[in-house]
């Protein structure tokens, strides 16, 4: 009998279990063990991706958590703990030949044992393999094709942002000139895009999109992530839902408007100005950090005939006008997760926890009718 499911398939891991750095820009406390807590016990998140688990030490604390019976490997691929299934992946940055720019890739595999034959590989063509988003020293073509051989999926990472992406850096114009088009098992469509942006695109027609939270902290989990039909939660039901086969297949996106992305608009990468100028009028820079938006007016080709599922506009909860950590907690301890409070609890419901105006602000974002203040150059957008 087919479910819907919660999924969230980008997040990072900001220290392993001995404290040293793997995302080194990720929070302190963002571990393995505490994101899948996190996921399980107060997102409601029922599928979560990690994508630094090519680090050895990252490998060590899954393999603790199944040794004392707190997580255990699916016959389908994936680990559970708890209400939550860990999808294991890494996320990859290739500068080859054929690139205009740094690309960031993102590799899932179905078990641990395909995880640490990845990190071996891994090893022998980048320098450390501990670090997360390191540079792989071969192609994305190769890098593909290794997936593809071992049961993996492959997916484009934030596809559209200005620094280490597909069609921010990493191409001219289209995706045939750095990877091969018959290896993508999905696209990632990044916080400064959304369904009708990216359905510019023609060539992106063949591909289920992704919409993830590339999360540096706790908090962050599942700022973006989708709504999936499948049997049960495992890694080759993933696998079959990203291709639309036997009834799964994604049936919502929810993420940020991409008005809240930090490089929606083009603007001076100095004084953060909106220009659409070689230099900037206000300081004079020429440092011009091209927004995402102008980005796809100059990648529009082609057509899509494909019907794609509703994108519904979000932002994590914590970030809402009136919801602070006290607010926020009273939250979870009534309706118990995350999801619950933006997908099943009712007006009235809301209304016996806390103020009118933040059950209006819910109700606005679970509805995607949130005001949004444009970002751009490295700054967010807001809500209003």
């Amino acid at each position: 009998m087919m479910s819907s499911y919660f999924v969230d398939l980008h997040i990072h891991v900001g220290r392993d279990w001995n404290g040293k750095p793997v995302k080194i820009t990720g929070s302190k406390n963002l571990t393995l063990t505490n994101i899948v807590k996190e996921a399980s016990r107060r997102k409601g998140l029922d599928m979560v991706g990690v994508i630094d688990a090519q680090s050895p030490a990252v490998q060590e604390e899954i393999k603790h958590l199944i040794r004392i019976g707190k997580a255990e490997e699916l016959s389908g691929g994936g680990i559970r703990f708890e209400d939550t299934v860990l999808i294991l992946g890494s996320e990859i940055e290739v500068y080859d030949a054929s690139c205009s720019g740094p690309v960031h890739l993102l590799c899932y595999f179905p078990t641990l044992e395909n995880m640490e034959h990845f990190s071996a590989w891994l090893a022998e063509k980048m320098k450390n393999v501990s670090l997360s988003s390191q540079r792989f020293y071969g192609t994305a073509r190769e890098l593909q094709q290794y997936v593809k051989e071992h049961d993996g999926l492959f997916i484009p990472a934030h596809m559209f942002t200005p620094f280490k992406s597909l069609y921010g850096k990493g191409v001219r114009k289209t995706l045939r000139e750095v990877l091969d088009p018959e290896l993508i098992d999905a696209v990632e469509l990044g916080l400064s895009s959304d369904t009708d942006m990216a359905n510019s695109v023609g060539e992106l027609s063949p591909y289920t999109y992704v919409t993830n939270s590339d999360a540096h902290s706790l908090g962050n989990l599942a700022r973006e992530y989708q709504k999936i039909q499948m049997e049960e939660l495992t890694f080759e039901e993933l696998r079959q839902a990203l291709h639309e086969q036997e009834g799964r297949r994604v049936l919502v996106n929810y993420g940020m408007n991409p008005k809240m992305g930090k490089y929606h608009l083009t603007v001076c990468g100095k004084c953060l100005t909106r220009t659409d100028e070689a230099s900037c009028a206000h300081c004079g820079s020429r440092k011009i950090v091209k927004g995402v938006a102008d980005r796809i007016d100059e990648l529009k080709e082609g057509t899509q005939n494909r019907k794609r599922p509703p994108y519904v506009y979000q932002v994590p909860l914590s970030s809402l006008p009136g919801i602070g950590p006290r607010t926020y907690e009273k939250l979870i301890d009534r309706f118990s997760s995350e999801m619950n409070i933006l997908h099943e609890a009712t007006q009235e419901e809301l209304e016996k926890v806390v103020s009118p105006s933040i059950v209006e602000n819910i109700l606005s974002l679970r509805n995607g009718t949130m005001e949004i203040s444009p970002g751009g150059g490295g700054r967010y957008g807001r809500v209003k």
